[in-house]
């Protein structure tokens, strides 16, 4: 596993912070998908959302060093394209030289904190489509939470919708994650029944004056028999997410290889179930994944 000096990033924040745009200026660019081929990428926009647990370790991707060196060790691994993740990682990543010839997908909202009250409030505290510019970053990516017993849902469509139009101006992509969903004893959870997921599907789909540059990120429904239905409700290109898998990784690979073999699915976009694997060989959990394809 590639070793991360805190120390050196730390004096390189302190003393040159102009080297995170230095490192972006020059970063060896690809395009998003290379010709016939479909998107692995790395997922860790998580911690800013204040959500650090994997299963029962609560603070699992609290410690920024390991989770570099998950992440450079992920990236380093055939077959896969690139990362999403928040500013604070990929000006990491670009420091340690960890992004050239891969995708760059800066996540756009994450100020529904995980577990808060105001959890549904996805506000967009991240990459800003003129940042994503500016940096020669690949794409972008939105959190689509919609309850229909909340109002302030109203707000974030909006908002998502402006952003999807922002994007576009700038024909960039944009992967939206949409859910349905609801509270139960105070916690919210997500809806992935066939019929949640369709409609989620639905409505991320008409975000916008314009879906030529909108992908869809979408999880495997509850049944996995109901993924080929679900997934006629629009032609956009989609790439699957990798959600809690809990034990039986086995399990979730299957339902991931059912589901790519769909004429919209174009790929996996999967974070904590392959940085912190249940037997903790990162490479060979990123390989397997990657086999899928």
């Amino acid at each position: 596993m590639t070793r991360v000096d805190a120390s050196e990033l730390v004096r390189l924040r302190t003393h040159r912070p102009e080297a995170i745009a230095e490192a972006a200026a020059r970063r060896a660019r690809r395009p998003l998908l290379r010709r016939g081929g479909r998107l692995m990428i790395v997922a860790a926009d998580h911690p800013a959302r204040g959500a650090l647990a994997v299963g029962n370790r609560r603070l699992a991707m609290a410690n920024r060093v390991d989770l570099l060196e998950r992440l450079c060790l992920a990236l380093s691994r055939p077959g896969v394209d690139g990362v999403l993740a928040t500013a604070d990682i990929l000006d990491d990543l670009l420091l340690l030289g960890a992004l050239e010839d891969r995708v760059v997908v800066g996540s756009m909202n994450r100020g529904g904190l995980a577990g808060a009250s105001f959890e549904l409030d996805d506000r967009f505290t991240g990459h800003r489509p003129e940042d994503i510019a500016r940096l020669g970053f690949d794409a972008g990516k939105l959190l689509l939470r919609v309850d229909y017993e909340d109002p302030r849902s109203a707000d974030t469509l909006l908002s998502a919708a402006r952003a999807v139009d922002a994007m576009a101006e700038r024909r960039l992509p944009v992967f939206v994650e949409p859910f349905l969903c609801h509270r139960r004893d105070g916690r919210l959870t997500n809806d992935l029944t066939a019929e949640a997921v369709t409609r989620s599907i639905a409505i991320a789909s008409g975000l916008g004056g314009t879906s030529a540059y909108t992908w869809l990120k979408l999880p495997v429904t509850d049944d996995p028999d109901d993924m080929a239905r679900v997934m006629e409700t629009s032609t956009l290109p989609a790439v699957l997410l990798g959600g809690e898998i809990g034990d039986n990784q086995e399990a979730a690979y299957e339902k991931w290889r059912r589901a790519l073999r769909l004429p919209t699915v174009q790929g996996l976009v999967v974070g904590r179930s392959l940085l912190y694997p249940v037997d903790g060989d990162v490479a060979a959990a990123v390989d397997t994944a990657v086999s899928l394809l």
